[in-house]
């Protein structure tokens, strides 16, 4: 047992809400060196717990001791001067500006005038990236940025900071197998150098990747904590969800009926090739790659989003064109984008939401029908178990599960019989999956067929009837049900 000073103690934390005890004496330790994995359902109480230790948020009761000092009430100024810094899921990066202002945002270096050393400034950028592996142009804009260098430049920022208390909050959700390996050599250095992280993820095989403890939140109180020796996978989802999740995955096995979608000779500009799949009504047809690999290109192609260059696609057997995602619509088609944030107002609330897709479809000078839109809401908040009951609150304050939920109502509400799923559960915990798997799973049972893009390998084996596995644009591998293992896949796709 070690006897020296923990780097943080939060003791005895309290905080609530009005109607909610978000926070109930919970005790959390940080070690110098060590990387501490926090897990919990959304709403657990994670995010509570780090808005209060990053001081953006005033903790009701509890101590906060750091290298043996306690502090008080604090701001995130205060916290970044005492080493605290925290990369965030929803990333904050300010589209108009370049990546080295970002990165050195409020720290740009000057001259005696104050005139901005722009040369010093990209140099320093530079630097953050390269502690990554990466190189990313710091004079490009952050809104021309695909969404994993996004990731890689709010990462670099707060490594900037030179932070002794780090904290991750879904750092590799958007990251490819190669960058999030360079990730975990950062946070190896990091550890050597004595910085103390707090790692939060959904994805619970990065566990033992990368963790030296595991604390779990459950109902905003403390459900364990463990070396992640003792961490087994079903320890962990025990502790979560407060029950034993025997099957994550519930896939129910149907018989396909008819053949709702076929590709053929489908190929996009230098991005995919001579691609051929057919998918039937009650099926889950899985489309596995690493990133960059196609599957995006090619469920947007799908989607009327992206221009295919040579090829067909039939519906139902009938040759169709689909040059616009309303063309789609019209043919019951459906698709779930991989980032939420693109599919939801998040400042609207539930009912113009879940109408957004049927709303697309409506005239010029039809008018809006606000009381259907509110029954809609009302029955998919039942239908979806979506919480809070709370039809009125604007989508932003929700979690990503239940965000999800709204996302899958709306284009349930359309009728659709072909649903398209790009990266479905990112970024939502374990048992919001197990809830979406089951939709899924009643979908395919009503006769709906589904295409399941998804870097998730025991998701993709766990769901799906048929996988096919994409490699520089080209179709590399096709498996049934059962016949897969995630190292074949990988071996496949590498």
């Amino acid at each position: 047992m070690t006897t020296e000073t923990p780097l943080l103690q939060m003791q005895s934390i309290e905080k609530r809400f009005p109607g909610v005890h978000a926070l109930k004496q919970v005790d959390f330790e940080l070690r110098r060196g060590e990387v501490h994995v926090l897990l919990g359902e959304n709403g657990a109480g994670k995010s509570t717990l780090m808005k209060i230790l990053l001081g953006s948020m005033p903790r009701d009761a509890g101590r906060i001791i750091i290298q043996g000092a306690e502090i008080g009430e604090h701001d995130p100024t205060l916290a970044q001067q005492l080493g605290i810094g925290m990369v965030h899921q929803e990333l904050t990066l300010i589209p108009a500006l370049t990546v080295a202002e970002n990165i050195l945002i409020n720290r740009l270096p000057r001259n005696r005038l104050g005139i901005v050393n722009w040369s010093q400034a990209y140099e320093q950028a530079d630097a953050a990236l390269k502690q990554l592996g990466v190189h990313i142009d710091p004079r490009r804009k952050a809104r021309e940025l695909s969404v994993s260098e996004q990731q890689l430049t709010e990462i670099a920022r707060v490594l900037s900071l030179s932070c002794r208390i780090l904290l991750l909050d879904e750092p590799t959700s958007a990251l490819s197998e190669t960058e999030t390996e360079r990730l975990f050599d950062v946070i190896r250095r990091l550890q050597a150098d004595g910085v103390g992280v707090i790692y939060i993820s959904h994805r619970l095989h990065e566990v033992a990747l990368i963790g030296n403890r595991v604390t779990v939140l459950r109902d905003g109180q403390l459900a364990g904590t463990m070396p992640v020796e003792e961490a087994d996978r079903d320890k962990m989802v025990s502790l979560m969800i407060g029950r034993s999740l025997k099957e994550l995955y519930p896939k129910v096995i149907s018989e396909p009926g008819e053949r709702l979608l076929s590709v053929e000779g489908l190929s996009v500009d230098n991005k995919l090739h001579d691609i051929n799949f057919e998918l039937r009504a009650g099926e889950v047809l899985g489309i596995f790659g690493l990133m960059g690999a196609g599957q995006t290109t090619l469920v947007e192609t799908l989607f009327g989003m992206v221009p295919l260059s040579t090829g067909q696609i039939r519906i139902r057997e009938k040759p169709v064109t689909l040059r616009h995602p309303n063309d789609a619509i019209q043919h019951k088609m459906a698709y779930v984008t991989a980032d939420r944030r693109q599919s939801l107002v998040r400042v609207q609330p539930m009912p113009p939401n879940i109408a957004l897709a049927n709303t697309s479809q409506m005239g010029l000078f039809q008018r809006l029908k606000h009381g259907e839109e509110r029954e809609r809401s009302e029955h998919y908040v039942e239908e979806l178990d979506i919480r809070p009951r709370l039809i009125n609150r604007p989508m932003g304050q929700f979690s990503g599960g239940n965000q999800q939920k709204v996302v899958l109502a709306r284009w349930m509400s359309t009728g659709a019989n072909i649903l398209i799923l790009d990266e479905p559960t990112r970024g939502i915990d374990v048992g919001a999956k197990a809830e979406v798997f089951a939709l899924i799973n009643r979908l395919t049972q009503g006769g709906t067929g589904v295409i399941m893009a998804s870097s998730e390998l025991s998701e993709i084996i766990g769901m799906s009837d048929r996988i096919i596995v994409l490699r520089d644009g080209h179709i590399v591998a096709r498996y049934g049900r059962g016949e897969a293992t995630q190292e074949q896949l990988l071996h496949d796709a590498s």
